[in-house]
């Protein structure tokens, strides 16, 4: 995709132009604009009793478990869900990620976390972070990390009625606003944050600006030099007892030797740098919508393991079209001794898809003291 870089005297005239090549996964720019505005009447489904959504606070690393395990079996094993997309707006997305919610309900296998790697909301507005909050709220969830998507910044574009307004952008709302419903949601005070699932390290990389502060960015992840210097110390002290780490963006690389524009990782070279000392070190993205089963390549091999996740909302063909239109799919991965192991799950059959099954070997390193 093009890179896009505006400034903000030039903001206001190139705002359709940009419109133009916000081509998002589905719940895209377009896909609203051709919708038609929300239905300014419609009102949220009524709240079911809110039971505390767990996970991390202010930061704060999870409480630390002891991985223990029988010979043979998984030291850790964890979801990995993205592009939930939910919207009052769209039914189906609710659907989805209550069947994902109840497939892992009933799973026969240990789920010791679950991660969703952005684009929980398709429009970031409060009526469809309350609907999110709603499906959450009744399940019995394992302890829950996240971070933010494209998506979830697109509150600028909503007025105060939930209506799609592009002519009174940013409709009395800021990025601020975004983050800080992100923020509330998963009771963070940042919107990236790390995870000790049994020991194990998962930090959640998460996009900072939009276009309300940044206009250049696009649809881009702009990661802050505060985030970057975080995400290196993170590694540093993760990578020292040689145990493999995991890290999520929602937006995917750009080819290696460049940095992002609109719809990748902007400061993608400096990511690299900070994994490149490191082995077993897994990266997850979302943002594509990919669909497990199109032939599509969701596993490249850089100096870290590199992996696209699907959608649970709206996965897609080659095409980025939305063909099979009830499919929802999600990431279960599991950590042995030896190799973890990384296999696509169709929520709507609940069964493993034979196309997305990597088992990648633990390459042993030098403890560090």
């Amino acid at each position: 995709m093009r890179d896009i870089t505006l400034n903000r005297r030039s903001f206001l005239k190139s705002i359709l132009a940009l419109l133009g090549l916000l081509i998002t996964a589905g719940g895209g720019l377009l896909a609203w604009l051709d919708r038609g505005r929300l239905a300014a009447s419609a009102e949220p489904a009524a709240a079911a009793p809110q039971q505390p959504i767990p996970s991390p606070t202010g930061g704060d690393q999870l409480a630390e478990e002891t991985a223990t395990a029988g010979p043979g079996e998984p030291l850790m094993s964890m979801f990995v869900i993205s592009d939930l997309h939910i919207s009052l707006d769209d039914p189906q997305t609710s659907r989805k990620l209550k069947q994902a919610l109840e497939d892992m309900k009933a799973f026969h296998m240990p789920i010791d976390a679950l991660v969703i790697t952005g684009d929980l909301t398709d429009t970031g507005s409060d009526r469809d972070y309350k609907e999110l909050t709603r499906i959450l709220s009744g399940y019995k969830l394992p302890p829950l990390g996240a971070n933010m998507g494209n998506h979830d910044f697109y509150t600028v574009w909503i007025n105060k009625n939930g209506g799609w307004d592009k002519d009174h952008y940013p409709n009395g709302k800021s990025d601020a606003v975004s983050r800080e419903q992100f923020m509330k949601l998963m009771n963070y005070k940042k919107t990236y944050n790390e995870m000790k699932v049994k020991g194990y390290t998962v930090l959640l990389l998460s996009q900072e600006a939009y276009i309300q502060e940044k206009p250049e960015v696009g649809e881009g992840a702009w990661y802050s030099d505060e985030q970057l210097a975080w995400f290196k110390e993170r590694m540093a002290e993760a990578a020292r007892d040689g145990k493999p780490v995991f890290v999520m963006t929602h937006q995917p690389l750009p080819p290696i030797g460049e940095n992002g524009g609109t719809h990748q990782l902007i400061r993608a070279k400096e990511f690299r740098e900070i994994l490149k000392p490191y082995k077993n070190v897994f990266v997850l993205c979302g943002h594509r919508h990919q669909d497990f089963m199109n032939g599509t390549n969701h596993y490249v091999r850089e100096t870290f393991h590199y992996f696209h996740n699907s959608s649970v909302g709206r996965p897609l063909n080659r095409n980025y079209q939305q063909q099979a239109k009830d499919h929802a799919q999600g990431m279960y991965v599991q950590v042995y001794a030896d190799k973890v192991v990384l296999r696509g799950r169709e929520f709507e059959t609940r069964t493993f898809i034979d196309e997305a099954n990597w088992t990648i070997p633990l390459e042993k390193t030098a403890k560090k003291a």
